[in-house]
């Protein structure tokens, strides 16, 4: 990572020559100088961050600052790069024909050097481009990571009993009380979701990021969310404690009892493995929720212990914190599980959602990473996450409050 910063600050310095090639000699010098010292003591300071924080498996305050502006200057050299490159790659074309021109031309047609120099009008757009990732992680950092916004679906179903027409959840996800520093932002978080009084709420996993104790000063804030059919909750892979150094296996299983005690405190129900029946006007449908299982995380999770005792043509909806559990187990599962909720994706806390545009570097490792997918019958909803973990921000992938609603295909 270090080689690939040194290389584009050198890269990226020979758009920044044309920007000053007009400036007075000691104007220039001096802004190249502090060019080279900025990126090249911010990148020693980065070292020392990553070597603090994988060395004692503690980030402060201070760490998480430097991985975030680590993160942004890291994305703003390389859109400035990219421009860069692209005049680069027209210059090289233009050389290439200079020079296989060159042996019909007379010596004094031919121009000094078949490569054309660069133009300080593209070193200029491509400031201008670099500005718009630099300032979008800026509002990231600072305000996106609590632009809590609602994301309502409604699903359609040929088998939905008619009492539950209508039945309505709310989901959050991958909380990670351990990243927050704005109780208050939290708070009105959590209010959107109550404001939404659906049927049910879930939780898919990732209450903290490693410890129990991560979730203790925010436990009465999220215990105001009640629903008439029940608060459920699920774990998650940080949920474990397995990013975090224990002194004994002992101490790692102590941190996860006390976990599952704070759900229990909360007022949530914990399905591990398992699940309920919930009943309405005589009608009933089942809500499951399984442990950790995700390709490459924990694979714990047992749907067929979770699926025991109930009916074959009972309705179903999974909680299960992973995608790739879904696509690689639920998805091809005798068990007709309607529907599926999960998180941990979190949407790479960074892309683009429009209309016409949806992506997000998470994509590349998972299928489904955002939002509804529908395969084989079955359905499965992936919640884009209500906190955030290693960057500290959200950049055009906002924290996410589900509201689903169910209803009968007629």
């Amino acid at each position: 990572m270090a080689v690939l910063s040194l290389l584009l600050v050198w890269y990226n310095f020979q758009g920044i020559q044309q920007l000053a090639a007009n400036w007075r000699a000691s104007a220039r010098k001096g802004f190249y100088l502090a060019y080279w010292l900025f990126f090249v003591g911010f990148l020693g300071l980065f070292g020392y961050a990553f070597y603090v924080r994988f060395t004692t498996d503690h980030t402060t305050p201070f760490i998480q600052w430097v991985i975030n502006a680590f993160l942004t200057l890291l994305v703003t050299q390389l859109c400035f790069a990219l421009v860069l490159l692209a005049e680069d790659v027209v210059r090289l074309k233009i050389a290439l024909f200079r020079w296989l021109r060159s042996p019909w031309q007379a010596p004094a047609e031919r121009p000094e050097s078949p490569m054309p120099g660069r133009r300080k009008f593209i070193s200029q757009l491509a400031l201008l481009v670099a500005a718009l990732p630099f300032t979008s992680f800026v509002y990231g950092i600072v305000r996106g990571k609590y632009k809590y916004t609602l994301h309502r679906q409604v699903l359609y179903f040929n088998d939905l009993p008619p009492q539950f027409d209508g039945f309505t959840i709310t989901q959050l996800s991958d909380i990670h009380s351990g990243s927050f520093t704005d109780p208050q932002a939290v708070q009105e978080g959590i209010q959107l979701a109550i404001e939404q009084q659906s049927d049910l709420f879930v939780f898919t996993g990732d209450l903290v990021n490693d410890q129990a104790s991560e979730i203790e000063p925010y436990m009465k804030a999220f215990a105001q969310i009640k629903a008439p059919f029940g608060q459920y909750a699920i774990l998650g892979n940080h949920d474990y404690g397995m990013y975090a150094e224990w002194n004994s296996r002992e101490e790692e299983q102590a941190n996860l009892e006390q976990l599952k005690q704070n759900i229990g405190r909360m007022g949530w129900g914990l399905l591990l493995d398992e699940h309920i029946a919930l009943e309405k006007d005589g009608a009933t449908i089942h809500l499951l929720g399984v442990e950790n299982w995700g390709r490459g995380f924990i694979e714990k999770g047992d749907l067929d212990k979770a699926l025991q005792g109930v009916a074959s043509d009972s309705f179903k909806i999974l909680l299960s914190h992973d995608p790739s559990h879904w696509t690689e187990v639920v998805r091809h599962h005798p068990a007709h599980i309607h529907l599926t909720l999960c998180g941990h994706t979190h949407g790479m806390q960074v892309g683009i959602e429009t209309p016409l545009v949806k992506w997000s570097p998470v994509q590349y490792r998972y299928r489904y990473w955002a939002g509804l997918a529908q395969e084989l019958g079955k359905m499965l909803y992936v919640n884009r996450g209500f906190g955030f973990i290693g960057f500290s921000g959200r950049v055009g992938i906002w924290p996410e409050i589900s509201v689903l609603e169910l209803r009968r295909r007629v």
